[in-house]
């Protein structure tokens, strides 16, 4: 099979600074959350990113804004996307954005949001 057509984004806060399992952790709620969400808007194309198999990519933001302006730019394009609160009960403080998911979604509508981020 050749390139794929679909991937999903997770973006995440270095600014935290983070343990690595703390990062883990947390972009898998990102991109749990933002799965389930295109399971139900946009159902083939989960189907499709499943065949493909399930490309994720993880780039890296420095400050909240930067975070929130992805989740906001992402929403208004109507990809499915998530963004995590951490609870607080270990590193961060209550509350704190940690992360935000896009898609599964085409590889060329994620870009257009995402495309200039660099690689976690």
């Amino acid at each position: 099979m050749g390139e794929s057509m679909y991937k999903q984004v997770i973006v995440v806060r270095t600014d935290l600074n983070m343990g690595k399992g703390k990062i883990a952790a947390q972009a898998c709620h990102a991109s749990i959350e933002a799965f389930i969400k295109a399971q139900k808007e946009c159902s083939k194309v989960v189907e499709e990113w499943l065949k493909e198999g399930q490309k994720k990519v993880v780039v890296k933001v420095n400050s909240e804004e930067e975070l929130m302006k992805v989740f906001r730019e992402a929403s208004i394009e109507g990809l499915p996307c998530s963004l995590i609160r951490d609870a607080g009960r270990t590193q961060l403080s209550p509350g704190t954005y940690t992360a935000v998911a896009i898609g599964p979604e085409r590889e060329e509508k994620i870009d257009k949001i995402t495309g200039r981020l660099k690689l976690l």
